[in-house]
């Protein structure tokens, strides 16, 4: 069975590494972000960093991220 999985405390992957890249302006409340050895990247929210993880293929992450910057998530803020 893999270690890493969805759901697993993001505390057990440690405390380095972890990234803010969309913070700013809300507060202090954002999504970090990980990149694990395997490529795939780990989400959690900075203001429970010991909760559960969101675990994501690169594909994910790269098909996530470019949705977005072509307006597909924009819905979201209506």
């Amino acid at each position: 069975m893999d270690p890493v999985y969805n759901g697993m405390p993001a505390a057990q992957l440690g405390v380095e590494g972890w990234h803010k890249p969309w913070s700013g302006g809300n507060g202090g409340s954002c999504v970090e972000v990980l990149k694990l050895a395997d490529g795939r990247v780990a989400l959690r929210q900075s203001t429970d960093p010991d909760g559960p993880a969101l675990i994501c293929t690169h594909h994910e992450i790269e098909s996530l991220i470019q949705s977005a910057k072509a307006g597909e998530a924009d819905f979201l803020f209506a």
